[in-house]
């Protein structure tokens, strides 16, 4: 129940960093802690009791392992957050350069 409680928690932590900021890279921090719940989500669904890494080759049978699966899906989040973050870091230094803040209030409207 812990694990769930802790994604709960990062994610409001999160979402309330990202309505209350007054700055894009505080922003896209406070982003970034809202998808971190995302691994803790997927490690508790995948977490199995006295579940061994799931190299089959020297397991007997029968032998409970942890889903790979879910594995290979947080690491596969892990890549797209760090994506995301270094995209939405590339558009907060062009937002700087074109409006010279990085204050979402400042920003002027966009045009085509």
């Amino acid at each position: 129940m812990l694990p769930y409680l802790v994604a709960v928690w990062l994610l409001l932590v999160g979402l309330y960093g990202v309505v209350t900021s007054h700055h894009l890279v505080h922003l896209v921090l406070c982003l970034a802690v809202a998808q971190a719940s995302t691994y803790v989500l997927l490690l508790a669904v995948g977490y199995r009791t006295g579940g061994k890494a799931p190299i089959f080759a020297d397991l007997p049978p029968g032998t409970p392992v942890v889903d790979p699966v879910i594995q290979a899906l947080t690491l596969t989040d892990v890549v797209v957050e760090a994506t995301v973050t270094a995209l939405l870091l590339a558009l907060t230094v062009q937002a700087a350069k074109r409006f010279g803040s990085v204050e979402p209030d400042a920003l002027g409207a966009l045009r085509g």
